[in-house]
């Protein structure tokens, strides 16, 4: 009997590049499809996992109405507080989101669009990204919500190279965790093998 994941890519999802974050932007903007144009912009900005983005509500983000520029906010999985930035930009949409949406205080951030008072599925999020990957001419297998949890952590360092910072914004407890997770030490590794001619 096959195994229910043959023929499917494993291992950790591809961060989006920053021009294909563009692209995705681009076309949810010139679609006026606030809902996932919101939905990226916080989840690139905030770098939470799929379990903690979706179960965000509109008062854990919002102070007197407004769009908070930074948010703490104790994780599920390790029960670690983190911080994030909501950027300008972010800011401007999910208040565009909020809204359309007309949603108050209690409401889930993300709802389901079929069960009342939920907040949107883990699969129903991970099927939009696969969709933006599909879209951008790439293999959806290798794309997942972890490449948005991913994609700004991997701009930082790449910037940076300051794995302690990444480390922070991630919630990681340890440093191990955050250098596995980007996949830093193959990464720098290639690229200096890459640049010694023999």
């Amino acid at each position: 009997m096959d195994a229910w994941n043959k023929g499917h890519p494993m291992g950790q999802k591809r961060p989006f590049k920053l021009e294909e974050i563009w692209r995705i932007r681009t076309r949810l903007e010139l679609e006026h499809n606030i809902a996932e144009l919101a939905l990226l912009n916080l989840a690139i900005d905030s770098k939470l996992r799929a379990c903690d983005l979706l179960h965000l509500k509109v008062q854990d983000i919002t102070s007197a109405g407004i769009i908070n520029p930074r948010v703490r906010l104790t994780q599920r999985k390790t029960h670690r507080e983190v911080q994030f930035e909501i950027t300008p930009p972010t800011q401007h949409c999910l208040t565009s989101w909020l809204l359309e949406k007309r949603l108050v205080a209690e409401d889930y951030l993300f709802p389901s669009p079929r069960c009342a008072h939920q907040p949107m599925s883990y699969s129903y999020y991970r099927a939009i990204v696969k969709n933006w990957a599909r879209q951008l001419g790439q293999n959806s297998e290798l794309y997942g919500t972890h490449s948005l949890r991913r994609t700004k952590a991997t701009l930082i360092y790449r910037r940076t190279k300051d794995i302690r910072a990444i480390q922070i914004l991630l919630g990681h407890v340890k440093l191990d965790n955050t250098v596995r997770y980007l996949g830093v030490e193959i990464e720098d590794a290639l690229r200096i093998s890459e640049s010694i001619e023999v």
